[in-house]
């Protein structure tokens, strides 16, 4: 029962500063009076929860959460941000090169999403001799979805 009042404690911290801080109207983080910041303080709240409770099965939620946050808070107010399809695999590389560190299972997809994810995001900027790649990102791009629907099969077919 300590394990939930910890994260709900570390919640209403965060959500509770939150609003204290917009009501104060603090100048210098006006950028974050939105529901993204919401985002990372649940992402941050099951982050710490994880940790401090050493029970790392919402790590990975958890730095999702954060990631699409930081993401959309990104997006929305500097303009030197990538707004690119590819970033949401690489939030969910770094989402299991988190809980690999702590439970050792993860680290591969983790790296082949993130090395994936940076090489389609930067992929325009590649010399002539890499045009092969080009085409493969023209089928991804179109056939993604039956690549999840092949994934969600295998989930449900494989033996526990």
């Amino acid at each position: 029962m300590k394990k939930q009042n910890s994260f709900a404690g570390y919640l209403l911290i965060g959500i509770g500063g939150y609003f204290l801080l917009r009501e104060l109207k603090v100048p210098i983080i006006t950028d974050f009076y939105s529901w993204t910041t919401l985002l990372i303080i649940i992402g941050l709240a099951l982050l710490i929860h994880s940790y401090s409770s050493k029970d790392y099965q919402n790590l990975f939620v958890g730095t999702i959460i954060l990631g699409l946050g930081i993401h959309f808070h990104g997006m929305n107010h500097y303009a030197f941000w990538i707004d690119h399809w590819a970033v949401y695999p690489l939030i969910v590389g770094i989402a299991f090169i988190v809980r690999s560190l702590k439970t050792k299972k993860g680290l591969l997809p983790g790296v082949i999403l993130i090395g994936g994810s940076l090489l389609l995001i930067f992929s325009i900027q590649l010399p002539a001799w890499f045009n092969w790649i080009y085409i493969i990102v023209d089928y991804l791009e179109r056939y993604w979805p039956i690549a999840i629907i092949i994934i969600g099969i295998f989930l449900l077919k494989r033996k526990k």
